[in-house]
């Protein structure tokens, strides 16, 4: 089968709709919902349209078509720049330490602390490959075709990057770290929650969320286990965010306690190392590679193989609709 990722299309409703009743809830960038998902598609159609070279609020949608069927089998988002339209909200792990002279003991206690330090950085996130479709390295063609439109558009993302992962949800659809933490001060369940949240946005958070640190040591041992513990299938992708730069850096997500994994935009290893080339010649011969080209709208990427002197195979020029002097970006897979 024949696979490239290309900009979704409002046409992509409802394929996108029956992936995101797949995931089980957390998802809060993917929600099962269609107003919500419609709402990102004019976003996304608007964000490719748009001529802003700089940072901004914009989203970028990518899908993962089969082209022998032209079925959609997976998605990912890039987020031009978090924190514009509301405050882009994490806790933070942090330490307060205190000393006592009579007993002669410093204390040393872990603190979760409401943060917005991630503001004005750029995300990638949404990543959903449907189950029919997890093999063949899909999964990675998906997360790291965003770098390659990064490396692309460039001038459009910021100097940092960050990638939530979801955080551990139990057999009933539930949060432990939503339970332990922040249901407390809200009246609804997770579920409630991420819903709300994926539909309107976070700024209830900022409405009704204590601005005081919260004592890690007074959370029940349920919540405290699965801070900053990734959800069990989002364990390869924490790996491909670590081989790429990424790092865990003590940021946490606000609703299910899951890793929030940060870098250096020009240090991720597959913007760093893209090269941009002109293909000199179609042929078989080469070495295997992820391959783009194009912009905006326009982007689409694949696997391929690229061979000495800037030559690119004839099944990935197809799926690319490129040729003889054409432009494409690469890097090795």
């Amino acid at each position: 089968m024949n696979y490239v990722i290309r900009a979704a299309k409002p046409g992509d409703l409802q394929s996108i709709y029956e992936m995101a009743k797949l995931t089980g809830g957390g998802f809060t960038n993917l929600p099962p919902d269609k107003n919500a998902l419609r709402a990102k598609l004019e976003r996304t159609e608007a964000s490719f349209a748009s001529d802003k070279e700089y940072p901004s609020d914009e989203l970028y949608l990518l899908v993962l078509e089969d082209t022998d069927n032209g079925e959609v089998r997976g998605t990912c988002q890039i987020f031009g720049q978090v924190g514009q339209r509301w405050p882009f909200y994490s806790y933070r792990i942090g330490t307060d330490s205190k000393h006592s002279e009579q007993l002669g003991r410093t204390f040393h206690a872990q603190v979760l602390m409401l943060s917005n330090d991630l503001n004005g950085a750029s995300e990638v996130g949404g990543l959903f490959l449907h189950p029919a479709a997890r093999a063949g390295g899909l999964g990675l063609l998906l997360a790291r075709s965003r770098y390659l439109f990064i490396a692309r558009h460039r001038a459009r993302f910021g100097d940092r990057i960050l990638a939530e992962l979801r955080g551990v949800i139990d057999e009933a659809g539930g949060s432990p770290f939503w339970d332990g933490v922040a249901g407390k001060f809200f009246g609804m369940n997770f579920q409630e929650a991420d819903q709300f949240n994926a539909v309107h946005g976070n700024q209830f958070i900022a409405d009704l969320m204590p601005k005081h640190p919260v004592y890690i040591a007074m959370l029940g041992e349920h919540a405290r286990s699965v801070i900053g513990v990734p959800h069990p299938t989002g364990r390869a992708a924490m790996r491909m965010l670590e081989n790429e730069g990424f790092a865990y850096e003590n940021f946490v997500d606000i609703f299910d306690g899951g890793p929030t994994m940060t870098a250096r935009t020009d240090q991720v290893a597959s913007i760093k190392d893209a090269k941009h080339i002109e293909i000199s010649a179609i042929a078989e011969t080469g070495k295997d590679a992820l391959v783009a080209t194009g912009q905006l709208a326009d982007f689409r990427c694949c696997f391929g193989k690229i061979g000495d002197g800037a030559t690119l195979d004839s099944e990935a020029a197809k799926l690319l609709g490129v040729g003889k002097g054409s432009n494409i970006s690469w890097i090795g897979r």
